[in-house]
């Protein structure tokens, strides 16, 4: 297996996580090429004024989408890799309680709120600043972990056990202290991503999915765009051996069971805990 094959692999079957994961490496890595391109052509074009988030108001309703588009984009590489390190730890904290459907609602939802919280306060202060990141939206998924397992406990590096609700708190006070320093409309956003993932949840506890919506339009999607298999007519042969059956039905149980195995393995130890041979039989059965 190739290392296209792999990767093809591991965004199958990673789950929602590691698709946005990828969504975001793939729009950066596509859009730097891109601006590479456009600068050896002596074409003038920025993609960022076309997906970040302006807090000019005027500028905002020109380009409605920018409050979707700004929480896949990043600025640099390291705000990436940073970002991105965040989300695979906020996310599998979050996969803990929540599904990936619920995931990505509060990833999308949790980022929307966030942009609208930096626009209508530097509309208030009188400011004009584009946003870039998805900070705010992954911040709704921490906050909204936290606020739903506040006694979670988490190993961390140099400091040992502490509980999740500590972390958050650390977090949340960082941003507030840095708020009238640099990167304010950035810290603004992380912290309207806060109060939507705590909101959710206090909604969810008292029997409203804020994220119904979003996970019924995937489903929507899926369906749409999922191709359908015709089923041409085929003469069929009945089989009177029950030992043929009997072989197929057995061979079948134990591949499902194998491949229910390496998914126990993954889950527990993540994808790059399989061995070669394990990953070539889980891409041969996902064929």
């Amino acid at each position: 297996m190739n290392i296209f094959d792999d990767i093809k692999l591991q965004y199958k079957i990673g789950g929602m996580v590691q698709k946005l994961i990828f969504w975001n490496i793939g729009l950066f890595v596509l859009f730097s090429l891109l601006t590479v391109v456009f600068k050896f052509s002596n074409i003038a074009f920025n993609y960022f004024d076309w997906v970040a988030l302006s807090s000019n108001t005027t500028e905002f309703l020109a380009k409605p989408w920018t409050i979707v588009t700004f929480n896949f984009f990043h600025a640099t590489i390291l705000h990436l890799i940073f970002n991105l390190i965040v989300l695979h730890f906020s996310g599998r904290l979050f996969n803990t309680y929540f599904t990936d459907k619920q995931l990505f609602g509060v990833y999308l939802l949790g980022g929307i709120f966030s942009g609208l919280t930096f626009i209508l306060m530097f509309f208030l202060l009188g400011k004009t600043s584009p946003l870039l990141g998805a900070s705010g939206a992954i911040m709704a998924l921490l906050i909204a972990t936290a606020t739903y397992a506040p006694f979670m406990l988490l190993r961390i590096p140099l400091l040992g056990v502490v509980k999740l609700w500590h972390v958050a708190s650390v977090i949340l006070l960082i941003d507030l202290i840095q708020l009238p320093y640099e990167n304010m409309g950035g810290h603004l956003a992380h912290l309207g991503g806060a109060i939507f993932g705590f909101i959710y949840i206090k909604f969810l506890q008292s029997g409203i999915d804020l994220t119904k919506p979003i996970s019924v339009l995937l489903d929507g999607c899926v369906t749409l765009f999922k191709p359908k298999k015709k089923t041409p007519f085929k003469k069929v042969h009945r089989n009177t051996s029950k030992n043929n059956v009997h072989s197929y039905n057995q061979n079948k149980d134990i591949t499902q069971k194998q491949i229910d195995e390496i998914l126990d393995k993954i889950s527990q130890s993540g994808y790059d805990c399989l061995t070669k041979e394990e990953k070539e039989f889980l891409f041969k059965a996902g064929k």
